[in-house]
């Protein structure tokens, strides 16, 4: 009987995913949104018509989609998208950690948070999600600088926040030994990049062999599942480790015409099992329990994303039609953040309630109303580039 209820959940999860792209098509939402606000209604903080054991699924699902996801996200690195837009994706990526951090940090501070914590939880704040960019972006079909910069940013800032998280809970740490944390860092990132080395070189000259120009389909699933396993038994960032994989393959198979053609394919179920289950998984409870601190810690990470891409547009002279798109694009935010606030939770369990609740908070706030925003930039951007190319 438990399988049946195993495959009549999968079956009504990918009809309600179909509906919700359909329904995401017609109201011009994003695709992501719809789907975790159905997860959302069917999941504990809705209707609860989910079974207990599906919400167990959401892991084993958004380990292989976010692999997917940074295989593809690696791919948009080549040396021709980054000798166009490397400069801008590197110092943008910079300044969203470094502004969101100080400004996150500053104003909980203020607001009355121990100095330690809202560090914390600055450091917690600079993280997106990749997942939900990537898919806005495949979602509109636009393709120009404005896209490739964003795309490239969700690619590599979560390296950037793991690395401020490791050296703020490294500060905040002294008393138990300050540089465990940062070994830990150290271990995880530079694990999955030679980890992703080790997959990418021989997958970009073996992959596409079999049948001439692209990988085989059955070539695709077997090199994000080796990379997202072997990932989690070292205890590594899959997501880095496929990031690394995905651009080496880009940058070194030469005998490919689209190496990454057939992940395009099977992805769509993944990620609509991702961000249902992710919606399903949601805790909104965590929105009103500690009222004015949550809001504060809203508006202050949306605040520093603004300002810290505006500043960046600033001093790079974006052209001016874009110079305000880019913070709302990068509101996103998910799986790492929580991530960053269990270890947080773990390593001071003073503060674990508190961090825990608001990263929470963030990720329902920022997953519902994030991807609006971002295609809202994205067919923003690709009027302005219409209207410069008209004039």
């Amino acid at each position: 009987m438990e399988q049946a209820y195993i495959l009549i959940t999968l079956g009504v999860l990918f009809l309600f995913g179909l509906a919700a792209d359909r329904l995401g098509r017609m109201t011009r939402l994003p695709r992501v949104t719809m789907l975790l606000l159905m997860g959302l209604a069917v999941g504990h903080s809705g209707f609860g018509l989910l079974p207990p054991q599906a919400v167990g699924w959401f892991e084993p699902v958004s380990v292989v989609a976010l692999t997917m996801v940074a295989f593809l996200l690696g791919g948009e690195l080549t040396r021709k998208n980054l000798s166009r837009h490397g400069r801008a994706i590197l110092t943008l990526s910079i300044s969203l950690t470094i502004g969101t951090t100080l400004i996150v940090w500053l104003g909980l501070s203020l607001f009355g948070l121990a100095p330690g914590m809202a560090l914390l939880l600055g450091a917690i704040a600079t993280a997106t999600d990749p997942a939900a960019v990537s898919d806005v972006i495949r979602q509109t079909r636009i393709r120009n600088g404005f896209t490739g910069t964003i795309s490239g940013v969700v690619a590599i800032d979560d390296v950037w926040a793991i690395v401020v998280f490791s050296v703020c809970l490294s500060l905040i740490g002294v008393e138990e030994g300050w540089a465990i944390p940062l070994i830990d860092a150290a271990r995880d990132l530079g694990g999955a990049v030679i980890l992703g080395t080790v997959i990418g070189v021989p997958a970009a000259y073996l992959t596409g062999r079999l049948t001439p120009g692209e990988p085989q389909q059955t070539e695709a699933i077997g090199v994000v599942c080796l990379t997202a396993g072997l990932a989690l038994w070292l205890d590594v960032s899959y997501i880095v480790a496929g990031m690394t994989a995905g651009m080496l393959i880009a940058n070194l198979a030469r005998h490919h015409d689209y190496a990454f053609n057939e992940i395009e394919k099977i992805e769509q179920p993944f990620m609509l099992l991702f961000f249902l289950l992710a919606g399903a998984s949601l805790n909104t409870g965590a929105l009103w329990t500690l009222g004015g601190i949550t809001l504060a810690y809203l508006a202050l990470r949306t605040i520093a994303r603004i300002v810290s891409c505006e500043a960046w547009a600033r001093m790079t002279r974006v052209p001016k039609a874009e110079s305000h798109l880019y913070g709302p694009a990068l509101l996103p935010q998910a799986g790492v953040a929580v991530g960053m606030a269990l270890v947080a939770a773990e390593t001071m369990p003073d503060w674990g309630e508190t961090i825990m609740t608001l990263t929470i908070a963030a990720t329902v706030v920022f997953e519902v109303l994030g991807p609006p925003l971002t295609l809202f930039a994205i067919r923003r951007s690709d009027g302005a580039n219409a209207k410069a190319s008209e004039s």
